[in-house]
């Protein structure tokens, strides 16, 4: 038990299993690899659905564009299209590859959450909000450790978070609570709207993208770990 909480809170990069793609540029991936990407984002918009239908606070990167839009007078649309632009560029110099995962996290990802709005309950009680936002949080992270072990290519966030992970051989956990704290920040300060969801969401994401792989990990034959 505490082994496997101190490899969660220390793993450094995504564990390539006996399904996972030999390399990101792969546009025709085994059949059993592109369901296993899917599946992942799918629990992704999921999760994200449920953060949003609690109703107590937005991502922190949401607040950030939130709090951009507020600024320049952009909508919040185009400011996060120029953001993510932006963290993809930042991928050059990091030398972070994109693949089929990158564009499909993209479009399937928001077709998910739009879908998700419709039918995920939206609680009035605070208690079951706050619960609702911890369950998403869990799925995201379970969809992220299925989606990033396809190894197809991350999405523009997960993709700078594994990058300087890598190149600070720092854990996963804690570069994406860094970047995520920082996101709210610079946020709120320039306008953004942050909720008690928002701040759990930061601090806990990290830890529970770690989970996901650590889970996904358990579950089938590894070629390639931490």
């Amino acid at each position: 038990m505490i082994k496997n909480i101190i490899y969660i809170f220390t793993l450094k990069k995504v564990p390539k299993l006996v399904w996972s793609s030999s390399y990101e540029y792969n546009l025709k991936p085994k059949k059993v690899t592109l369901f296993y990407l899917i599946l992942g984002l799918i629990l992704f918009g999921i999760g994200e659905g449920l953060l949003i239908t609690a109703s107590i606070g937005v991502s922190p990167w949401f607040v950030l564009h939130q709090g951009l839009a507020f600024k320049t007078g952009y909508t919040i649309g185009l400011t996060t299209f120029i953001v993510s632009i932006i963290v993809l560029l930042l991928w050059l110099p990091l030398k972070e590859k994109p693949g089929l995962g990158t564009i499909l996290n993209a479009i399937l990802i928001s077709v998910v959450i739009d879908v998700s709005l419709l039918i995920l309950p939206y609680p009035e009680q605070f208690l079951f909000q706050l619960i609702q936002v911890i369950i998403g949080i869990l799925i995201i992270g379970i969809g992220s450790g299925y989606y990033l072990c396809s190894f197809l290519g991350a999405g523009p966030r997960d993709g700078l978070n594994l990058a300087i992970s890598r190149h600070t051989n720092k854990s996963i956990a804690l570069v994406r609570t860094i970047l995520e704290v920082s996101a709210v920040v610079i946020g709120f300060f320039l306008g953004g709207i942050v909720g008690i969801g928002t701040l759990i969401y930061a601090i806990g994401i990290g830890y529970s993208v770690s989970f996901g792989l650590f889970f996904v990990g358990k579950l089938y034959k590894k070629i390639e770990s931490n």
